[in-house]
């Protein structure tokens, strides 16, 4: 093979984007596989998980190109704004490099997951199917915010890496000058545990300005909802009339926006594969948190159907190069799930599965779950919600600064704390898989204007320890001292609760630094406590909702 550094391409408004060129030294012609990134086409961890020199050595071209503005491409960067009409150029431009077969098809994971969909969603004739890995759907769901919170732990620390690039390029001619901000950036990126995320308002987060690197976040969203409209692939999908396979993990922080793409596209009646692993945005050996999957869950084994990279080139190869001669493989299942607990990998026909069952465990008295509502007055618990005190983030389908781990952890420092409420189920008798969207619906007060509720679902072993499985936000403005139905979304998971464990549902008022804090006044600046009221009687009932697969379904596909 032979690789070509910085190969130019010009986009439609003459800006030049640079890609490095990986390709067979035979003559051809080949399938070409792009990935477009922000991140540095040499970056060393992104380049082993894509691999461009095995997949020119297995017979593709392979480019991989510096998105605009950004190390070795022209242009200024905007983050989002220019993947749809620079995606599309390239696409075309990759098709007709010297030794290609004319079929694009696109690759990689997050940021280059989406850069597919906006390319996708332009549509070049020559781009035959893309391959998004852990990337959202709705950037308010997951990326900005969640719930109406924002998504402080990625938005701060990924914005602070992102602008050493730009740092870098903005005094390239005055050296001391450009030592000064990188050696501040870093600063703040360092101190962003202690302090960075704890400056205000969060919503227009100072760091932004005193660097002069975009902001991004949920505040910017809702003032240019063009601007986020750059990255927004929900309610589009069904534009894109490509084969697709969508891959994630159930602690990755696009969990849920990788099952919406693969449900829109298989509602839309196109062609699309779903794998979910027990992975996180970064983390897919199988060992996660405090828990060991097993080898079989990582992208190494895939429960002994090869490497992921094969199975994804495979996949890639029957739409770019379909009468190749490589001998033909087992078709992938529409939809490839992990199930943990068990920790089993199972096929299945479709998602969300039809035979799940929504099954409610009510909170009730003396910190109690109970598949039984209370049919009788059970009064309320309490407690109070200081923003300058709030409860830390620990573990969790998210990505942040490295302090702050994904997984499923051990919960014993968080739930003694008095502002988390845990209502904890008997020992369950048998099985119990929860395999879908889970749901909670409190009845809640608090005297302040507004406020968050956060609640959490965990799992407690035989030993005692706690894990938590799935969590969710949501932002509400109240009428002080008025209770109301407050629904937080939890996303998804595939988890089997076993005989003798216990399940256990967390209810609070934060999740820090993940969540921004709310202070509790509207005003982004001045915090009040805010004192917390939970109902769980006959008439103000507060449950969850798990989507529970019935015993005799189980392992059915």
């Amino acid at each position: 093979m032979t690789i070509e550094h910085d190969v130019p391409a010009t986009m439609r408004d003459g800006v030049v984007l640079r890609a490095d060129v990986y390709r067979p030294s035979a003559e051809g012609p080949w399938p070409v596989l792009l990935a477009r990134l922000p991140y540095g086409k040499n970056q060393s961890l992104l380049a082993a998980v894509m691999d461009p020199v095995g997949k020119a050595r297995r017979g593709f071209i392979v480019v991989v190109q510096d998105t605009r503005g950004r190390f070795a491409s022209d242009g200024e960067w905007e983050p989002w704004t220019h993947e749809t009409d620079d995606g599309y150029d390239t696409v075309r431009w990759a098709a007709a490099l010297p030794g290609s077969n004319g079929s694009v098809g696109m690759y990689g994971p997050s940021y280059l997951g989406n850069t597919q969909w906006m390319a996708a969603l332009a549509k070049p004739p020559e781009l035959k199917a893309i391959s998004p890995m852990v990337t959202w759907a709705e950037p308010d769901d997951g990326l900005f915010a969640r719930g109406g919170a924002q998504e402080l732990g990625i938005t701060v620390p990924w914005s602070l890496m992102q602008g050493i690039d730009t740092l870098l390029r903005r005094h390239a001619d005055d050296p001391m000058a450009q030592g000064q901000a990188l050696m501040a950036l870093v600063g703040d990126t360092d101190a962003v545990a202690n302090s960075t995320y704890w400056e205000l308002p969060a919503g227009r987060h100072p760091v932004f300005e005193r660097h002069g690197i975009p902001e991004l976040g949920f505040e910017r969203s809702r003032r240019e909802p063009e601007w986020s409209a750059n990255c927004r692939v929900a309610g589009r999908q069904a534009e894109v009339d490509l084969p697709s396979l969508h891959s994630g993990g159930w602690y990755d922080i696009f969990c849920q926006g990788t099952l919406d793409n693969y449900t829109a596209m298989h509602a839309a009646g196109r062609t699309a594969n779903l794998i979910m692993g027990p992975w996180s945005h970064t983390g897919t050996l199988g060992y996660l948190g405090d828990v060991n999957f097993g080898l079989a869950a990582s992208t190494e084994l895939l429960g002994f159907r090869g490497r992921f990279a094969d199975v994804e080139l495979r996949w890639l190869r029957q739409w770019l190069a379909p009468d190749d001669a490589e001998s033909p493989q087992p078709e992938l299942p529409p939809v490839l799930l992990f199930v943990m607990g068990i920790n089993q990998w199972r096929e299945e026909q479709e998602w969300p599965l039809a035979r799940a069952v929504d099954t409610g465990l009510f909170l009730r008295a003396g910190n109690h779950l109970a598949f039984e509502a209370p049919d009788a007055g059970e009064g309320t618990d309490a407690f109070v919600y200081d923003p300058a005190d709030p409860v830390p983030t620990t573990g969790g389908a998210l990505l942040m600064s490295n302090e702050f781990p994904a997984g499923p952890f051990d919960q014993a420092e968080v739930e003694a704390r008095p502002d988390v409420l845990a209502y904890t189920s008997d020992p369950l008798a048998e099985d119990l898989e929860v395999t879908g969207r889970v749901r909670a619906h409190l009845t809640a007060a608090t005297d302040a204007p507004t406020t968050d509720w956060v609640v959490r679902l965990c799992d407690v072993d035989t030993q005692g320890v706690s894990r938590n499985i799935a969590d969710g936000i949501v932002r509400a403005v109240a009428t002080p001292g008025e209770f109301t139905e407050q629904v937080v979304d939890l996303w998804s998971t595939s988890y089997v609760f076993r005989a003798g464990h216990r399940i256990r549902v967390q209810v609070t008022s934060s999740n820090f630094p993940r969540w921004d804090r709310n202070l509790n006044t509207g005003d982004g600046l001045r915090s009040q406590a805010a004192h917390q009221e939970i109902a769980h009687d006959a008439a103000r009932l507060s449950r969850i909702v798990l989507p529970v697969i019935p015993a005799s379904a189980e392992g059915q596909a």
